[in-house]
């Protein structure tokens, strides 16, 4: 039964505080030129802008730094110590030099997908030889010699002070001799130069990861180099070895309040330093006693001082309020677009099967809201024969009917819950309600919520139409990359996000459309309150295949997660060293103090720093990240990691240091960043830019010998190719076919996806996979795992007669050729030969044959510590779907951006200028 519900005196509700702006720097030139990225036979566009931002402005150097100073109100939590003499520091990395100059030429003619490819530089020249293996495709360039040559330009490890194993990162490679750079397998993160005893207590790199290994000694020296100082972290990812702590006393430096770890040092039994303020505290007594060996005067052998990650069971001290239940409430969008799509049959049905894996004990709490024009409300409240709906229809004043039976005891009320989740696919069957009152919806969540706390789950299918928030189609195809479409229509989502963030409710967005919806507004709920953003275009249950179930594997893994509550983060770094700018999904309380109403261990952050004091007088650098937060069971809890790197003081050393891939993630996060306050094209300079001052430093560091070609330290070598990856991502990439709302998604995942998920999506990996062997290959629990060396993102890879997997993250693609061996095709995907291959195949059958096998087991193992299942297609050579494999193809030459060997050559013309 359903009842209508009116309220006789409305009141208006005050929802919304002031508006609270993330602390944000911006690093401009006051005149930038804005150049695409085309190929050389290309028209290019050339204008000339003058970037006006009203911000505090200085000069240093001849360059201008603007900044921005936060406006967020510090709230104090007993665990994590404000230093309040800490500023905001400025960034002393210039990411944007001189742009190229315009040179007009004649239109080139579309780049199809022909393959092998022949790259445009070397039409001119003798084709080269085929290769008989398609694992090593030729690469020669006009002038090519084969790389036998003993380069002129040479970095002497004895005079700079190297180790050999830094010697060997910081050979020069000329990039536009050397074609295979990358390793047959994904490069392994590079070990800090540090002693055998600390790198086995140091933090793992999945868990807390920084952009230089060595830490310069200096801003100066950081500015020498020319790469950006940063961390990136995964803090609640999920671990399978978790030392966890019940002690009275979390013993803490008394003045920084750094949580005690394995890089202080004891002066003596009673006496430690801390590590990063170097304040010598006493050792208590109950520390003197080591639980794990039943021994009393050991405190260097106590847990958490051989540990890096470790988790303490916190006290009241810790609390503001007593641990509060898990409270889920899921936001349902019922309209007749939702309904058409069919989503609701496949949330019901996933939340049905993981109804009892919902973390939590038997305090949990759960509750239902359905919107199209109207509001609908359910009670569930125990006693009752079966739900009963309340429908609001005022949506300009929306209230809560009653507030005692619409979030109710799991335990006590499950039967009347599987009895809505069974009955809500068939309640909207026939409607006719098109609108859309989302803003109202979430309205009334906070409302809900507000008392204890929890998340918000949304699941929406079309553009708000109604009510609040409402919103109008902006999508212009011609303005699909501009500034002002990548930025909110309105500041009501924000708003009403700082809101819930203030009442420790997360809201996570599930975004299953059709049509443009305006998720660049939209994503501002989950942003500002420390949830995630889910998106899932032309979602269909029946015609989308694909999208339904990596829905359905979303759902599972979204539903069964670990999850914490209430949670503040702050990240504490040794003196000298300060944090200027933090990215991630979060709301910022103070310089170093993120507040995140939700937590979960599929989110990443990254972190930018500078260098304001010298680091001469220690010789390790340290940062350590303290989370502390409510568990589903309602327990308050600390989870500290701590991260150590040596302090080099020569720029070689600072080179042999580089991470590449944590420099290019967060290259990625600073370039969405100047997308959004800047524009696109600037983002899209500052990235090629900081390829091209960071090898220009090389260069002019390493000989007064200059050489010809690209020359790059081996730590470096990659860095090209990833930035031009990164140019070709639906975020940062020219033109207009990419629709604002995936451009808009891939922004959110770059800003919010741990460094593994990142590096994926960015540079994904490419297996031939028709004549895998068990040579080389893995033998784990009886299975055989065969390990395919990478490839080149590049179609001189292919070839008719073989298959190739791609691994993008999120989504993974089986490219079949047309040729391709029929015994690989019958044995792996079930189908007597290619031409009776599906072209919507989305899933690799269990078939009992050895191909079968060794393919399963090694799609697995790519899957093996992958938190959401990808999407699976099967990629039939002459599909109309092949596209999507092939723009992925990031060496290759596309209509608008370079080949990578194009690229090569405009980064080697910008460091001549």
């Amino acid at each position: 039964m359903h009842t209508h519900c009116q309220r006789s005196a409305p009141e208006a509700p005050d929802l919304f505080s002031a508006p609270l702006s993330l602390f944000s720097l911006l690093i401009l030139r006051p005149e930038v030129q804005n150049v695409s990225l085309l190929p050389p036979n290309s028209s290019w566009h050339y204008s000339h802008i003058h970037t006006h931002t009203h911000t505090h402005c200085f000069s240093a150097k001849g360059s201008n730094f603007f900044y921005s100073k936060a406006e967020a109100a510090y709230i104090s939590m007993p665990d994590l110590h404000l230093n309040d003499s800490l500023t905001p520091s400025l960034v002393l990395y210039s990411d944007l030099a001189a742009p190229p100059a315009g040179v007009p030429a004649k239109q080139a003619p579309p780049f199809g997908y022909n393959y092998p490819t022949m790259h445009p530089a070397y039409q001119q020249s003798p084709a080269p030889k085929p290769d008989p293996s398609p694992s090593h495709g030729g690469y020669n360039p006009p002038g090519y010699q084969p790389y036998s040559q003993v380069l002129t330009l040479v970095w002497d490890s004895e005079s700079v002070g190297v180790s050999e194993l830094e010697a060997e990162t910081l050979r020069p490679m000329n990039l536009l001799q050397e074609r295979n750079i990358l390793p047959p397998k994904r490069a392994p993160p590079p070990e800090p130069n540090l002693s055998n005893d600390l790198r086995k207590v140091n933090c793992s790199p999945d868990t807390f990861r920084c952009t230089l290994t060595n830490i310069p000694q200096t801003q100066a020296l950081l500015n020498k180099a020319r790469l950006p100082l940063g961390l990136l972290l995964h803090p609640f990812r999920d671990l399978t070895q978790l030392p966890v702590i019940t002690s009275n006393t979390i013993v803490r430096c008394r003045s920084c309040r750094t949580y005690i770890n394995p890089f202080v040092s004891f002066l003596d039994q009673r006496r430690w330093k801390c590590n990063l303020c170097y304040r010598v505290n006493d050792v208590p007594d109950e520390f003197m006693y080591n639980p794990v060996t039943r021994s009393y005067g050991e405190p260097h052998k106590r847990p958490e001082v051989q540990n890096s990650t470790v988790e303490f069971i916190a006290s009241s001290d810790y609390m503001l309020r007593p641990p509060q239940p898990a409270v889920y409430l899921f936001l349902l969008d019922v309209s007749h677009n939702a309904v058409e799509s069919g989503y609701l049959n496949v949330f019901c049905q996933s939340l049905l099967d993981n109804l009892e894996k919902l973390p939590g004990d038997t305090r949990t709490h759960i509750g239902f809201v359905t919107f199209d024009s109207t509001v609908h409300f359910y009670n569930l409240q125990e006693g009752l024969s079966q739900p009963q709906m309340l429908v609001v229809s005022d949506i300009d004043d929306v209230f809560i009917p009653t507030h005692d039976s619409l979030l109710v005891n799991l335990k006590e009320s499950k039967e009347l819950v599987k009895d809505l989740l069974n009955a809500l696919p068939g309640m909207f069957t026939h409607t006719r309600e098109t609108q859309s009152a989302l803003g109202p919806a979430l309205q009334v969540a906070y409302k809900l919520m507000s008392p204890t706390g929890g998340r918000v789950s949304v699941f929406q299918t079309q553009l708000p139409t109604l009510g609040a928030g409402l919103l109008q189609s902006r999508e212009d195809p011609n303005l699909r990359s501009s500034t002002k479409h990548l930025g909110p229509a309105t500041d009501f989502y924000k708003k009403l996000a700082l809101d819930c963030s203030g009442q420790q409710i997360g809201v996570d967005l599930f975004l299953l459309s059709s049509q443009y919806s305006d998720l660049a507004t939209l994503a501002c709920v989950s942003k500002y309150s420390a949830g995630g953003v889910f998106y899932y275009p032309s979602f269909h249950h029946i015609h989308n295949t694909a999208q339904r179930q990596k829905f359905q594997k979303d759902l599972q893994r979204y539903l069964t997660r670990k999850i914490g509550f209430e949670a503040v983060m702050r990240i504490r770094c040794t003196k000298g060293l300060s944090i200027h700018t933090f990215h991630g999904n979060f709301f910022v309380r103070s310089t170093d103090l993120l507040s995140l109403a939700n937590v979960n261990p599929d989110s990443g952050f990254a972190v930018q720093m500078s260098i304001e004091e010298s680091l001469a007088d220690t010789s390790l650098a340290c940062f350590q990240a303290a989370l502390l937060y409510t568990s589903s069971k309602g327990k308050r809890r600390i989870r500290v990691h701590t991260l150590c790197l040596p302090v080099v003081s020569q720029l070689s050393e600072v080179f042999a240091g580089a991470d590449i891939q944590a420099i290019s993630c967060l290259l990625a996060n600073m370039a969405i960043d100047r997308s959004i306050s800047s524009s696109l094209s600037d983002a899209r300079d500052a990235l090629v830019n900081a390829v091209v001052d960071c090898l220009t430093a090389y260069r002019a560091n390493g000989s007064n010998i200059q050489p010809s070609g690209l020359i790059a330290p081996a730590a470096l070598r990659l860095f090209p190719l990833y930035v031009l990856a990164l140019l070709k991502q639906k975020a940062l990439r020219t033109g207009t076919s990419t629709r604002l709302d995936e451009r808009v998604f891939s922004m959110c995942e770059l800003k919010s996806q741990p460094l593994q998920q990142i590096m994926h999506m960015v540079h994904p990996d490419l297996y031939r996979i028709d004549n895998m062997t068990e040579l080389a290959a893995l033998h784990l629990n009886d299975s055989v795992i065969p390990q395919p060396p990478l490839l080149q993102l590049t179609a001189e890879k292919l070839t008719r007669e073989g298959a190739f997997l791609m691994d993008c993250g999120s989504v993974m693609y089986l490219w079949v050729g047309k040729c391709c061996n029929e015994m690989f095709i019958c044995d792996v995907l079930g189908f007597p030969n290619y031409a009776s291959l599906p072209s919507n195949m989305t899933e690799i059958p269990e078939l009992q044959t050895t191909y079968s096998e060794r393919t399963r087991a090694f799609i697995s193992w790519l899957l093996e510590s992958r938190t959401f299942h990808p999407a699976f297609h099967v990629v039939k050579d002459d599909a109309s779907t092949k596209t999507s494999f092939f723009q992925h193809l990031v060496e290759d030459r596309t209509e608008s951006a370079f080949s990578y060997y194009e690229f090569l050559l405009h980064v080697q013309q910008q460091m001549s200028k």
